[in-house]
């Protein structure tokens, strides 16, 4: 998942389960004797520290949700082109540190919460909420198809659920969208100030909305006109509705930010039956074909829940359909051959970075051709297919000079 849908979820959850829980804990400490008198006598005071500590509170889950994609680093001085293969989704993204990263980073937000004069939540509140953000980001990464070292270093094992496209605009809308509802009516907007905020958020996101449209026509994933329609709809729903009667002031944030939560779960048990379903028909037809599996999946894809591609790794290739839920015809399998067996694929299967990238492939392809006197080799991941034109994303190419030595290797560049 995208790092500004990671931070925008973190967010959420620290508005929802832990900012108002982080005020009543500062709120008590300034009402407790012996603890900051002054602030036992001051209410401005008192809610001042309120306010610092939920807003600390937030920024831990905002972090926590972000701070494992601060592995890509680690590519960069990584010494060869397959370090982010090697590195990310690693062990920042592992289960085993998880306690270990939130205890650091509560102690650290502890520490400079203390040097600026900023009340600060409990410990153990910071720590949890640390480890919510960073559970979090594990959750949206491990439902993508590109795979997580949840184990790691116990284990490199990459654990995929298939349940989301790594770019999915409905899931960051439904971590958005309530807090900005939260936003437009807050009891201090209750002046008239609100519908000012709706019309502005209505606007910025419907036209949100035309932009993904674009993109996904200019990628050939596009959807239909009358979606947009839809979207604005839904939208004006959102931001309009709940002033009728003045309701929506009724609701505080922490609401808010529950309901998108409990929105978030409803949305990922849709796609976890998605991909059940669109699974089914990829396992129908590997059983009327009697193939030999040796990977099977359904895989997300751009634009909606209805879309899925079905892919099957047998001894021979790949086969490849795009399933469309809404339509009961069976998918059209296309099948990708492996060259026939031959000492240049053999000889590149041994070598060091070409294992990396079988570790890392799920569904590869092998091709083995000649170009101006050299033996190729390239191998390409149907997990990462190309719409249009141009080579399939993580492609892996191996030319072998005329003594059988490696001439060069790398990623194929569209």
């Amino acid at each position: 998942m995208d790092t500004i849908t990671h931070g925008v979820a973190g967010a959420l959850i620290g508005k929802a389960l832990f900012a108002d829980w982080a005020a009543r804990q500062a709120e008590a400490a300034a009402n407790n004797d012996g603890v900051n008198p002054p602030l036992q006598k001051n209410r401005d005071c008192t809610r001042q520290a309120a306010r610092q500590a939920s807003r600390i509170a937030i920024f831990a889950t905002t972090l926590g949700s972000i701070f494992p994609d601060g592995d890509v680093v680690f590519g960069w001085f990584g010494g060869n082109n397959l370090a982010t293969l090697e590195l990310h989704r690693g062990w920042t993204h592992s289960f085993v540190f998880l306690p270990v990263f939130a205890l650091a980073l509560a102690a650290l937000t502890c520490w400079v919460a203390r040097r600026i004069g900023w009340a600060c939540p409990s410990f153990a509140l910071l720590a949890l909420a640390f480890a919510a953000g960073l559970a979090i980001h594990i959750l949206f990464d491990l439902i993508t198809s590109f795979g997580t070292m949840i184990w790691s270093p116990l284990s490199n094992v990459r654990a995929v659920w298939d349940l989301a496209f790594i770019l999915d605009f409905v899931l960051s809308a439904t971590v958005l969208l309530p807090q900005l509802a939260a936003w437009v009516y807050q009891p201090t907007a209750a002046d008239g100030r609100w519908l000012r905020r709706a019309l502005a958020l209505w606007t910025l996101t419907s036209i949100g909305a035309v932009v993904v449209w674009w993109l996904a026509r200019s990628v050939g994933v596009g959807f239909s006109a009358w979606v947009l329609a839809l979207t604005a709809l839904l939208l004006a729903a959102i931001f309009f509705l709940p002033a009728v009667r003045s309701r929506g002031f009724t609701l505080s944030r922490a609401a808010w930010c529950r309901a998108g939560v409990l929105a978030l779960a409803a949305y990922l048990g849709l796609c976890a039956f998605a991909h059940d379903r669109a699974l089914a028909r990829v396992e129908q037809f590997a059983a009327l074909r009697g193939l030999t599996v040796e990977t099977i999946g359904a895989l997300p894809a751009p634009p909606s829940l209805a879309n899925w591609s079905g892919l099957i790794r047998t001894p021979d290739g790949v086969y490849q359909a795009r399933i469309d839920l809404l339509r009961p015809d069976p998918p059209d399998f296309r099948f990708f051959p492996d060259s026939l067996a031959n000492a240049w694929l053999d000889a590149a299967r041994r070598l060091p970075a070409v294992k990396t990238y079988l570790w890392f492939a799920r569904f590869p392809v092998f091709r083995q051709f000649n170009e101006n006197g050299r033996a190729v080799v390239e191998m390409a991941d149907l997990r990462f297919f190309a719409q249009r034109r141009g080579a399939t994303a993580f492609t892996y190419r191996v030319e072998f000079a005329t003594d059988g030595g490696v001439a060069a290797q790398g990623w194929v560049r569209e």
